[in-house]
């Protein structure tokens, strides 16, 4: 007898061949040890302290949460209506046809790859940093290829946990929800407590910053307002990010017209709350915010100048930890998008993506995404200094394509579901008619931030600058841009 879940997936066309043994909360919860806070806070702060300092951080955040929460619920309501695990690209091939499918599902890979190597590359940074705090020869040197070698170890643990074992995977991410809040929680008591001072509610609110080079250090005037503040929204827009994987594991979710619609926009919701709150203990913590600026706006700064070097060690060991379990996350949705995706015969060498273990689970999808998020971050091994400090320019290029990647794909379905009006047959959960000003404004802002995420971080990165250099290049419009190039040929040769 089939359940009602596998009735609705075979309405839809498909098997149910993944194991359904995923709670609502299960769900939930891996779409909110994606966002994760305390990696997203943690490890991109940098992009809103030096591109607009601690007010663009303390009033940035909460205006673009609602605009990611409005993407969010137009999000829910498409899972809700088709609950399958290619998610947002067969939403889009439902919707808009064919072509609208492989160019979206093209996106999001790329964008759940990018996200991937993300996680692990600030996993391994911090995971450098926290063996820092323990042995004072080990931060002597702060190696760039250790970094690298860390960033692979951690990749191929995560594999390796995606591969062997389903079970093992359910547990994490249940620990790890309660990791990000508990966690979240201590290291928010920790600065509110152990700090002898705090900053006032104007160097939080009111301060601005600019270390970017651009403009002349400004923060006023146009240049300021539109080409530096506006990246700073990164931020928000690049933690609040991977809540897609409620709907990649939406066939194997028990009651998924309901469950992964929730999964959807409860992950948002609480995770704003609690990004916002644990951003403002950081800003409030802040003694000398010259010195946070001299170490390229990195939180670890922040912590070392409020705190011994035990409590340091503790916040960054909870923020290490969540961030492996954020690592492991995202490569369960990568590899589950590319399953859905090759069975679907629209990745070349489909056969071996699509295939499963005997566990029930896409191992080879699980290795080839681990070996393309090493790849795409080999730039990180080049050393760059902004300004006299050392900044990661690879990793927030691979955060940019990230977010450039996955809101766009977003985009698709979002715009066709608003051009089908009342003919879309809605599921369970729906947004009862507010879709038709929800959309446009979700459309708008997918917009303004990939273009925004397209901005060169820095005046080395402009090729009219005189002191351009590749190595300062933010190289998502290189990537993005390439990658579909590609993509346009294999779709018409195809």
């Amino acid at each position: 007898e089939l359940s009602d879940d596998e009735k609705h997936l075979a309405s839809l066309g498909y098997t149910q061949e993944l194991n359904r043994n995923w709670s609502s909360f299960s769900n939930f919860a891996i779409s909110f040890s994606i966002i994760s806070i305390l990696a997203g806070c943690f490890t991109s702060f940098g992009l809103g302290w030096n591109n607009g300092g601690p007010a663009a951080i303390a009033w940035g955040w909460p205006i673009v949460s609602v605009f990611i929460l409005i993407i969010g619920l137009c999000m829910s309501e498409l899972v809700s209506a088709y609950p399958t695990s290619g998610g947002i690209y067969w939403w889009a091939s439902k919707l808009g046809g064919a072509k609208a499918g492989f160019y979206t599902g093209w996106l999001n890979l790329i964008g759940l790859i990018a996200i991937l190597a993300s996680v692990a590359y600030g996993c391994a940074t911090f995971l450098d940093l926290t063996l820092g705090t323990f042995s004072e020869d080990w931060l002597a040197g702060y190696s760039l290829t250790r970094t690298f070698v860390i960033f692979l170890v951690i990749l191929a643990a995560s594999a390796t946990i995606n591969i062997f074992s389903s079970h093992l995977l359910a547990v994490i991410n249940n620990v790890s929800v309660w990791w990000h809040v508990a966690g979240a929680a201590i290291v928010i008591a920790i600065l509110i407590v152990i700090p002898d001072q705090h900053a006032s509610l104007s160097d939080v609110f009111a301060k601005t910053i600019n270390n970017t080079g651009m403009f002349g250090g400004a923060t006023s005037g146009v240049g300021w307002l539109l080409f530096v503040l506006p990246i700073s929204a990164i931020l928000t827009q690049y933690t609040i990010t991977g809540y897609d994987a409620s709907a990649h594991l939406s066939e194997e979710t028990k009651s998924a017209a309901d469950g992964a619609a929730k999964g959807i926009w409860r992950s948002i919701f609480y995770s704003a709350i609690g990004g916002w709150i644990l951003l403002l203990t950081f800003l409030f913590a802040v003694n000398d915010s010259d010195a946070v600026s001299a170490g390229g706006g990195a939180v670890v700064t922040i912590f070392t100048q409020a705190m011994d070097s035990q409590w340091v060690a503790i916040v960054l060991l909870i923020s290490t930890a969540g961030q492996f379990f954020c690592t492991t996350a995202c490569q369960t949705s990568s590899s589950r998008m590319l399953f859905a995706f090759s069975r679907d015969r629209a990745v070349p060498g489909h056969q071996l993506w699509s295939k499963v273990s005997k566990n029930k689970i896409p191992a080879n999808g699980v290795i080839v995404t681990a070996v393309l998020a090493a790849i795409i971050t080999l730039p990180a091994l080049v050393e760059v200094d902004i300004n006299g400090a050392p900044v990661p320019v690879a990793f927030f290029a691979v955060v940019s394509i990230g977010v450039v990647g996955l809101y766009l794909c977003f985009a698709v379905p979002i715009y066709y579901r608003w051009k089908a009006g009342d003919s879309f047959p809605v599921g369970k959960w729906n947004l009862r008619g507010h879709h038709k000003w929800m959309a446009p404004v979700a459309l708008v802002e997918i917009i303004v931030t990939s273009i925004i995420a397209m901005f060169p971080t820095s005046m080395g990165g402009m090729p009219w600058d005189p002191s351009f250099e590749w190595k300062f290049v933010n190289y998502t419009p290189l990537l993005v841009g390439g990658v579909l190039i590609l993509l346009f040929i294999y779709w018409h040769v195809s």
